[in-house]
């Protein structure tokens, strides 16, 4: 269970002080799809920074099952991203020089997962994706955006995380493709009971999570 209580995230700019996040509070159960949508600047991107303790927030709670993130050593942090969150972009951050394969079992080192059993996990979770074994050896590249897309989700479920989340999984690939990616991830949440937040521009996807939350000027307007 994700619970996030008035959670704020503010900062000095030039200008003065701007409030990225402004008294948010929602709460998600385990294994829900959710996603969030809201207009560029509306603190979709800082809420995502929040939930996988890539910040801190200025004031207020992440609780993820009873324990509030937020307040982790920077050291606990970093195991908690590394074992509990995967991470898939919009824009893959696949390593450029490093095969499908290798992307995959570098998480998996990053993770803890000893050395004689990353190769076959990392083959067995690029199979489970729809990456065959031609294809995994083949630097991001030679992939297609969809397929680099099904890596990157390959490598977000490697330490068996209980969230991932999501910054636009869907934003630079065609329609018929993106839809694939949803059913992918939707499926995951279910097969898995894994916890998965979406932060989308796409409407039609949003409509079809277990919950859609608005954010608009730091805060939530609908759930």
């Amino acid at each position: 269970m994700l619970v996030v209580k008035n959670l704020t995230k503010s900062f000095n700019s030039p200008s003065g002080k701007v409030t990225a996040l402004n008294d948010v509070s929602l709460s998600i159960k385990t294994g829900e799809f959710a996603s969030i949508i809201g207009k560029s600047g509306s603190g979709k991107s800082t809420l995502l920074s929040m939930l996988g303790a890539l910040d801190v927030p200025t004031s207020g709670s992440i609780d993820v099952d009873d324990i509030d993130i937020a307040k982790l050593s920077e050291h606990k942090q970093t195991s908690y991203r590394a074992k509990q969150i995967g991470f898939v972009f919009q824009h893959y951050n696949l390593i450029p020089n490093l095969s499908a394969l290798q992307n995959v079992m570098l998480a998996l080192e990053f993770g803890g997962t000893p050395a004689r059993l990353r190769k076959g996990r990392a083959a067995q979770l690029l199979s489970d994706v729809g990456i065959d074994e031609d294809q995994q050896m083949r630097k991001p590249s030679r992939l297609s955006g969809g397929q680099q897309q099904r890596v990157a989700i390959a490598r977000a479920l490697a330490n068996h995380p209980a969230i991932i989340l999501a910054d636009e999984p869907t934003g630079n690939l065609d329609s018929e493709t993106g839809q694939k990616i949803f059913d992918l991830l939707h499926d995951l949440s279910r097969s898995e009971n894994t916890t998965i937040i979406a932060v989308t521009h796409d409407m039609d996807i949003a409509g079809k999570t277990d919950r859609t939350f608005i954010l608009k000027d730091g805060k939530i307007t609908t759930k």
